[in-house]
């Protein structure tokens, strides 16, 4: 059986490789499993303690409340390794980040975030055979950054692939 594949042309993906733009970008950077992955700080809200999700518990999508809302939430280990993020004692953060069309959602991460500027000549976007192939579809775009005398690769999500704005069809998680 065929999986259906869609295409998308998101700000994520343009804030990279903008005709003429040079300066640094800045990102968000946080481990899930054995991944290092971030997102654009232009998509990040606010990073706050993590509530527990509410859901079905079947999909890596549940729901959480912050303040007066309701926001989607996903457990991106859930996602990308088929097994939910491992309990943990202590604190989880929540990042709260938004879509193209400025839908909020959190993702679960159970360390503290860091900031991370780049030039961008380090950032390069994925193959689409990669992203067609891997769990890490999320991902548009990668770099590589010294980090204890050893390179590590950092997967740059595209936030329009973890939550889809309405009308691009639909959306297996």
């Amino acid at each position: 059986m065929a999986t259906p594949t869609t295409s998308y042309d998101t700000n994520a993906l343009n804030t990279y490789t903008s005709q003429g733009e040079t300066g640094p970008r800045k990102l968000l950077i946080f481990q899930t499993g054995t991944l290092e992955l971030a997102l654009p700080i232009e998509s990040v809200k606010k990073i706050t303690h993590y509530t527990p999700l509410q859901g079905s518990g079947t999909t890596a999508v549940g729901l959480i409340h912050v303040d007066d809302r309701e926001i989607t939430a996903i457990d991106l280990h859930k996602r990308l390794f088929r097994v939910p993020q491992p309990s943990r004692e202590e604190r989880q953060f929540l990042i709260l980040a938004k879509n193209s069309i400025e839908e909020l959602f959190g993702i679960v991460v159970p360390e503290t975030p860091s900031l991370l500027e780049l030039p961008l000549s380090q950032i390069r976007r994925l193959p689409e055979s990669y992203r067609h192939g891997d769990t890490l579809e999320i991902a548009s775009h990668v770099t590589r950054v010294p980090h204890n005398d050893q390179l590590s690769t950092i997967f740059i999500l595209d936030v329009d692939r973890l939550v889809p704005p309405m009308g691009m069809g639909d959306f297996v998680f």
